[in-house]
């Protein structure tokens, strides 16, 4: 029988039969879930290692923290959502790119993960927003490749493309809550890269 003195997480919790890779994995699906129910304020530690099976003390000797466990969750969440293209392309890479992040933005989970930005939680230092940005210099990336095939203008401005797509798609998300989709995001790419096309000088009358 359990003691007494054993934490009531532990108690209630199954033998616990993960280990290792399935562990990891069990748990931070287990994060995302309790994310998108409860928001930030009910993801406790004990809450997912209930969700997840295993016990509260695993998670901690694995992440340590609350703030660690969070913060791998929503990365590895973004990183398997948001892959990043290679066409040969800029537009249809950002539109794939884009396309991806609209899906996301659409589900409970993707809601969830955007209400993070700005929620705030005293529980936590204010580390929230690097999961997004990081994920967003990819796109970044992207650009910069269609600046060096000749795609767009050499003084095209990597980071205000990708903010002028995504902020369109995370306001569509947090206030208007019209429709989020492939079709959008293309939309959104073409409208943008638009005003970044190499421009012919005109040749004086």
């Amino acid at each position: 029988m359990p003691s007494p003195d054993q934490p009531s997480s532990d108690r209630n919790a199954p033998p616990l039969r993960r280990r290792g890779a399935r562990m990891r994995s069990a748990v931070l699906a287990a994060t995302v879930d309790v994310l998108t129910e409860h928001g930030l304020a009910g993801t406790t530690v004990g809450a997912v290692a209930r969700a997840a099976g295993v016990h509260e003390t695993s998670v901690y000797r694995r992440w340590g923290t609350r703030e660690n466990l969070i913060l791998e969750a929503l990365t590895e969440q973004l990183d398997a959502a948001m892959p990043v293209p290679d066409t040969g392309h800029v537009h249809d890479d950002l539109a794939a790119y884009f396309g991806a992040l609209a899906r996301l933005l659409a589900t409970a989970q993707g809601q969830a993960l955007l209400r993070l930005s700005v929620e705030r939680d005293d529980t936590l230092p204010d580390r929230r927003l690097p999961y997004w940005t990081e994920r967003l210099e990819r796109g970044a990336v992207m650009v910069r490749r269609g600046v060096e095939r000749g795609e767009l203008a050499p003084d095209t401005d990597p980071g205000l493309v990708i903010e002028a797509v995504s902020g369109a798609l995370f306001t569509r998300a947090l206030i208007s809550g019209a429709p989020l989709d492939d079709r959008l995001a293309t939309r959104l790419v073409t409208l943008i890269l638009t005003g970044t096309l190499p421009h012919t000088p005109t040749p004086p009358a």
